[in-house]
């Protein structure tokens, strides 16, 4: 039998004023400030929404999280917030206490509300309300400030749900009045009639991190990039699975291909340009790039600060390794995680940037896995590594030398090679987290693991 804690007495009081929902919304002007979060939080929950309107327009504090309160979007609890809005900014004479500047939509953690005290209300508010002059600002000034709302946004290229669709429409109507904001953007698919609305709504300044995965063509990313370009604050870029339609002939590929390689260009230039302050996270997976794409990148400022670069899937067989030598030698002081997997790296790529890999010391996160790599020059490379004190998870190949002619896995060599690399790196440092994987199971699909120790797929031909 589990034992309930008993209601706290704020919501024991909060419960005693919802039992007359008349006297609740008369006292609202006269409420104490720590009981409006707990008052708020009970009316939710049952649904009171005429007291929610209300307490909407008395609200006492810099920002309302009622994304906070939700497990997935309610369109009605979404109508409520916006009705006592739409009374607030119709009246007059504003509440004496009144200060909200942002409707929070975001889905953070439900517990939020519960540790909820009037500080950590004021310090919810997004970076670019100042706290200390927000304190300080009266009715009157509040009133002439643009009503913030912000939100994670999901965009497909399937049609808008009943949440957003009502949202946007409000937004829409009362743009003079309100600023829509999003931090973190999310784009699946290619662009299109109600994305472009959307983007145009939105205040791109706020947004901080943009994920792209589409199949493309040749107009897609250029149909995005005068809204990328707008992202003055951008810190984290992610894009992949950007690649040609199937079903697409060689000589299409080819003329695609260079398409692509122009517009993509056009589209790095104009958002890194204009960028504020400089990325933290690049993460391009998947995707086709050139040479000229990668002298850009390695050269330009706004990649100079990256603690996070992830170029999985990009085959770098056929490329010069200097540009990512230049970029890692540029990001050395700054990187913690960098992921290289299935980049089609060559011994003599690795090589080549193993002394500018050396000198990453805050590298904390190391994948290179799936590349094919001899014993040897993975000797070199465990040998560069071996003194970034940092690094505590490391994903490697397993040597060339663990296949047959044939390119089977050769249980027992592959054994004794990963143990002796391990024991190689052992005489500089411990690691934490060391694995060596190999190429799939040609007939169940999984790999061969080696982490202190050979685990493999149970295909009999693997026994």
């Amino acid at each position: 039998m589990s034992i309930q804690s008993p209601p706290r007495l704020l919501e024991l009081a909060g419960r005693r004023l919802l039992s007359n929902k008349s006297m609740a919304v008369l006292i609202l002007e006269d409420l104490p400030i720590e009981l409006f979060p707990p008052l708020f939080v009970e009316a939710f929950s049952r649904g009171h929404t005429e007291v929610l309107k209300k307490m909407v327009q008395a609200w006492p504090f810099t920002c309302l999280p009622l994304g906070a309160l939700m497990k997935k979007p309610q369109l009605e609890m979404l109508r409520v917030a916006l009705d006592g809005l739409d009374m607030l900014l119709a009246q007059q004479d504003r509440p004496r206490r009144w200060k909200l500047q942002v409707l929070d939509l975001r889905m953070v953690p439900r517990n939020f509300w519960r540790k909820w005290s009037g500080d950590m209300v004021d310090a919810c508010s997004p970076e670019d309300i100042k706290k200390n002059r927000t304190l300080k600002l009266g009715p009157a000034m509040t009133a002439k400030l643009p009503l913030k709302i912000f939100i994670d946004l999901c965009l497909t290229e399937g049609p808008l749900d009943e949440f957003l669709t009502v949202l946007f429409l409000w937004v829409t109507q009362r743009r003079d009045r309100l600023h829509l904001c999003c931090n973190r953007l999310k784009i699946f698919g290619k662009p299109t009639g109600h994305t472009r609305k959307v983007l145009r709504l939105l205040q791109l300044d706020f947004v901080k991190k943009v994920e792209v995965h589409c199949t493309w063509v040749p107009s897609t990313l250029a149909a995005y990039a005068p809204f990328l370009g707008q992202m003055r604050n951008l810190r984290k870029l992610l894009v992949s699975q950007v690649r040609m339609p199937t079903h697409t002939s060689p000589e299409k590929q080819e003329w695609l291909g260079e398409s692509f390689r122009l517009e993509w260009k056009l589209t790095a230039l104009f958002l890194l340009r204009n960028l504020k302050t400089p990325l933290e996270t690049l993460s391009i997976t998947n995707c086709p790039l050139s040479d000229s794409d990668w002298n850009y990148l390695s050269r330009c400022p706004n990649t100079s600060q990256l603690r996070h670069l992830d170029l999985r899937y990009i085959k770098l067989t056929n490329f010069s390794p200097e540009p990512l030598k230049i970029l890692l030698e540029t990001v050395a002081s700054t990187l913690n995680r960098l992921d290289l997997e299935a980049c089609g790296i060559a011994d003599s790529q690795l090589q080549a940037i193993l002394p500018a890999l050396s000198r990453c010391s805050k590298l904390r996160t190391f994948c290179f896995c799936r590349n094919r790599i001899s014993m040897s020059v993975l000797r070199d490379l465990l040998c560069h590594t071996a003194r970034l004190s940092q690094l505590s998870i490391e994903l490697y190949p397993a040597p060339l030398e663990s296949y047959d002619a044939q390119g089977a896995i050769h249980l027992e060599r592959c054994s004794l090679l990963c143990a002796e690399l391990i024991a190689l790196l052992k005489d500089f440092r411990q690691p934490k987290v060391l694995i060596f994987d190999t190429v799939p199971c040609p007939q169940c699909g999984h790999m061969f693991i080696y982490n202190q120790g050979l685990i493999h797929c149970f295909c009999p031909t693997a026994a």
